[in-house]
């Protein structure tokens, strides 16, 4: 694992970062990749979108018609564990989120061209609002691996900390003023932080393919929501044993070393699989059964 800084080296931009992030809800990390470690992410995760994931064909998911989902971005490459665990990375998440906070989750997407606003404004609901004693804190780490022209990430600056979040209605939004949504475009390794809790969404249009990966912190001793924990979305994190060489101790606490807190033993996804799935399954059976049919005549032709 390569050191892209040491906390002394961050201590100023750590302190601009932190006050930033407070007051708007979201900053741009500049410098964070290097050109190397982009690159090496960048070929990882695209031979991930080559094809969808399937059988022992390992590739993206898609449960929706715009986005295809890289899940586990973590298992690809040197660069997405570093850079996870950059120092003032770190430094900043200690000073917004405090000592408890974890990785919980790492993935990225391909969003599609398309024109329409099919996420919409949102804050990211996570945490078990009915009986919650406050506004949790999370924040995200986003990362661009394609430069964003169009379709970019849409935040109205100062809307974290406000209420419980979830879906925003447009007309829920006349108070904002043009002046307070951050529209960030960028080349890729663009990253920036930001407070989920915020209102957000993917601008529109999407005029070319956008590839982002993004980084979930918070802290893991928080109840989550029903959703999430039905379909097993905060499962102990999925790692690579080559990118695990040289971590301290503060880098496994963060990754949830030992932290059986959101593990579910035998789990199992309450959605049936569709009629769809069943029907390749089956296709598939025959076709393996094929095989070993025409691998047995074969071998009595030969003989």
């Amino acid at each position: 694992m390569s050191s892209i800084a040491t906390n002394n080296d961050v201590g100023p931009e750590v302190a601009r970062l932190t006050a930033e992030l407070r007051e708007k809800g979201i900053v741009v990390v500049p410098d964070l990749i290097s050109p190397q470690q982009l690159t090496g992410m960048q070929q990882a995760f695209e031979v991930c979108l080559r094809r969808l994931r399937w059988n022992s064909y390992d590739g993206y998911e898609k449960t929706e018609p715009y986005r295809h989902m890289v899940e586990d971005v973590l298992t690809l490459d040197q660069g997405f564990v570093d850079v996870g665990l950059h120092p003032l990375v770190k430094e900043v998440l200690k000073n917004y989120l405090g000592d408890r906070f974890e990785l919980v989750e790492a993935k990225g997407w391909k969003s599609v061209p398309t024109k329409r606003d099919f996420h919409g404004w949102h804050g990211d609901a996570w945490y078990e609002q009915e009986d919650a004693k406050e506004i949790y804190k999370e924040i995200k780490l986003a990362i661009y691996l394609s430069d964003v022209k169009s379709g970019a990430f849409n935040y109205i600056q100062g809307s974290h900390r406000k209420q419980h979040p979830r879906m925003v209605r447009a007309d829920e939004l006349g108070w904002v003023k043009q002046s307070d949504i951050i529209e960030l475009t960028g080349p890729a390794g663009t990253a920036f932080l930001f407070d989920t809790s915020g209102i957000h969404r993917q601008g529109v249009p999407m005029l070319e393919p956008r590839r982002a990966v993004f980084y979930n912190y918070h802290d893991p001793a928080i109840r989550l929501q029903r959703e999430d924990v039905e379909h097993y979305r905060y499962h102990p994190l999925i790692l690579n044993a080559a990118f695990l060489g040289e971590l301290s101790m503060e880098d496994q606490r963060i990754l949830g070393f030992g932290n059986s807190n959101n593990f579910y033993p035998g789990f199992e996804d309450p959605i049936e699989p569709p009629l769809l799935h069943r029907l390749f399954s089956c296709a598939h059976d025959l076709n393996l059964q094929c095989n070993k049919l025409i691998e047995r005549v074969k071998a009595r032709l030969n003989r």
